[in-house]
């Protein structure tokens, strides 16, 4: 059986969905935009294969669980407190364990867009 991940708290659930171009039950997403980036709150609730891509800058860290991400073609293990920085353009991809919580930072705001906007 897959491990639950602890939840956000209620005021981060509360934040606006984003349209991911993968399942609801596979990942969740609860998110915060300015003009200036992206902030987003994702929850894996099933293993994960994200394929290679790039776009703009993006930072993140890892709340729970593990994520294998290769960056740039050196691939490593994220676990709880670890953070990554990808620079713009910069291909990346990864394996995300079910139970993953991470917080990514995207210097796009419109990297993904608000579920209902």
């Amino acid at each position: 059986m897959e491990p639950m991940p602890m939840p956000f708290p209620d005021f981060i659930m509360s934040l606006p969905a984003l349209d991911l171009p993968f399942p609801e039950e596979v990942v969740q997403s609860r998110a915060i935009c300015s003009d200036e980036g992206l902030c987003v709150f994702f929850t894996f609730l099933q293993d994960m294969e994200l394929p290679a891509h790039s776009h703009g800058a993006q930072w993140g860290s890892v709340v729970e669980g593990e994520i294998e991400f290769t960056i740039g073609g050196e691939t490593r293990i994220y676990r709880p407190g670890d953070s990554y920085s990808i620079p713009a353009g910069v291909e990346h991809g990864a394996l995300i364990k079910a139970g993953t919580r991470v917080i990514d930072v995207f210097a796009e705001p419109d990297r993904y867009p608000i579920r209902g906007r």
